[in-house]
């Protein structure tokens, strides 16, 4: 993708990797951007380990390894760019899950981790203000899991939507760039893309 993108405008992307997991891995990698550019307009915290976790078999590991992912590692990869966000005025979006509300079965560790950010958005927002807004997007049924479900099991999700199909991963990122960067009287919120899966649960 980033090949594609300075195809069409010299040196306008970069991959920059890091595992936010790790205690030194959000520092890092705000350190690799620092060093390629100093300017940041918005953050997209999207980095996300999912997996089942049922209760009786969950090992410090496996909640380290779900939190590190989805908690831990977008605040303190916040907080290591909060000079770049400042000076920019700039925003965040934190990409959550329907189920940071609404539990899923056999999922509690995942589920408990997404709350906390969900948490973490609207406490930003107020802590953050007026500097930099912070907003969320909750995705529904977008792509299926490497391990695809059942058929019967598809369908009875997106039997469960009123839009009745899956969305597309351009729903999120249209999603994304709104509140991101065409919003700039929205903060503390989190917008549900889920063809209305939510209103079933």
């Amino acid at each position: 993708m980033a090949g594609q993108l300075n195809a069409m405008r010299a040196d306008s992307a970069v991959c920059l990797q890091a595992d936010l997991a790790a205690a030194d891995g959000p520092e890092a990698l705000a350190a690799a951007l620092r060093a390629h550019a100093g300017h940041l307009d918005l953050l997209v915290n999207n980095a996300s380990r999912f997996f089942p976790t049922p209760l009786g078999d969950v090992s410090l590991e496996t909640w380290e390894e779900l939190f590190g992912s989805n908690l831990r590692g977008p605040f303190f990869l916040t907080q290591a760019l909060l000079p770049e966000l400042r000076s920019a005025r700039g925003s965040i979006v934190n990409i959550l899950d329907i189920h940071a509300e609404r539990p899923m079965r056999q999922h509690s560790v995942y589920c408990l981790a997404k709350a906390g950010l969900a948490m973490m958005t609207r406490s930003l927002a107020r802590e953050l203000g007026p500097d930099i807004r912070v907003n969320g997007v909750s995705p529904g049924a977008i792509l299926w899991p490497e391990e695809e479900p059942p058929e019967r099991v598809k369908q009875h999700i997106l039997g469960r939507t009123a839009l009745k199909k899956l969305g597309t991963p351009e729903d999120i990122a249209g999603a994304v760039v709104y509140l991101g960067l065409d919003a700039p009287y929205v903060t503390g919120q989190i917008l549900a893309v889920d063809g209305g899966r939510s209103l079933n649960i």
